[in-house]
């Protein structure tokens, strides 16, 4: 039997073969009606594109880069779950690579996705905006996370000042007066933002003491252990990130704190693991923002040209046990 062409689609599916070709890869510009036409043609006819000459004829490779701070850890892995979900659902695949702070390592990192991928996913809050904004491959479409790096970049960003002020505002309202804050590096615009919507919600009567931590589980326990060592006085812990929150959780548990009668804890991002032991958080949603990156870029590659966009995701409240006790 004869293999399907794009034009048996097309005749299929009374399309031209232009729209057949668009509907297949994913373009913002195909009505919904046409798209489930030319999609249900195509599997009437077994029809599959052949990815080396669609590469060709499109000059494409089929590949999105995706650049972030790290490749481990449950916050990472999340947000590549949900780029990798919607990616291959639109015929696409990833790239992976990780981007350090240093300039050399961050441009050998940009430099290696060249000629590879045909857009970028890159989430860098880590990194100077002005050192970054130079790397970026002005040829290669690009959609950031969380990252300002230059003026009219397309950005998906998270509220993060928002949910560090529910986060303050739910501390004092079942009644804790003084609040530690494990924040995040220094140089980490995400770590910033949150701290700042710490001050920012603060009443006069809650008093906030800031320790730095490194996003690290780690991190998060020495900070405690440091705060106990000089008898500080606090009754909730507040860190710029799960891990963090989940190191405290366990250096109070070991030092014989009850949580969250003698102090509440809580974190921000709501990774899978912040679920199973009952942390209070901020919830993310970091696959669905992996996932909704790379509908933006895919659609930004079906339509040249486009304007760029800058979308707010607000986070939301979640209250666990380690807050507040459960019934």
């Amino acid at each position: 039997m004869t293999e399907a062409t794009i034009r048996d689609v097309a005749r299929r599916a009374a399309v031209s073969v232009a729209s057949v070709s668009r509907a297949l890869n994913g373009a913002s510009n195909v009505h919904p009606d046409t798209r489930a036409r030319v999609l249900a043609a195509a599997d009437e006819l077994g029809y599959v594109p052949h990815a080396g000459a669609r590469s060709l004829s499109l000059a494409r490779t089929h590949a999105i880069g995706v650049v972030l701070p790290d490749l481990h850890g449950e916050f990472f892995s999340e947000m590549i779950r949900g780029l990798d979900r919607e990616a291959s659902v639109r015929g696409y695949h990833l790239l992976l690579s990780n981007i350090q702070p240093d300039r050399d390592h961050a441009v050998q990192a940009l430099r290696a996705m060249r000629g590879r991928v045909d857009g970028l996913v890159i989430m860098a809050p880590h990194v100077d905006p002005p050192a970054l904004a130079p790397m970026l491959p002005a040829s290669l479409p690009t959609v950031m996370i969380n990252t300002h790096a230059a003026p009219g970049a397309s950005m998906l960003r998270v509220d993060n000042g928002a949910g560090a002020e529910a986060m303050i505002h739910h501390l004092a309202q079942i009644g804790r007066r003084r609040i530690v804050h494990i924040a995040g590096p220094a140089s980490n615009s995400d770590a910033q933002q949150r701290l700042q919507g710490c001050k920012a919600a603060l009443p006069s009567h809650v008093d906030l003491r800031v320790v730095e931590g490194d996003f690290t589980e780690v991190s998060g326990a020495e900070a405690i252990k440091r705060l106990l060592t000089s008898n500080a006085d606090f009754d909730a812990v507040f860190a710029a990130n799960d891990m963090m929150a989940l190191g405290a959780l366990q250096a109070l548990r070991s030092a014989g704190r009850r949580v969250p009668k003698d102090v509440a804890v809580a974190g921000f991002d709501d990774v899978p693991l912040a679920r199973y032991l009952s942390l209070t958080t901020i919830r993310v949603h970091m696959a669905d923002i992996g996932a909704r990156a790379a509908a933006r870029l895919i659609e930004r590659l079906g339509t040249p040209g486009s304007e760029p966009f800058d979308e707010l995701i607000v986070p939301a409240l979640v209250v666990r046990g380690t807050t507040v006790p459960e019934a």
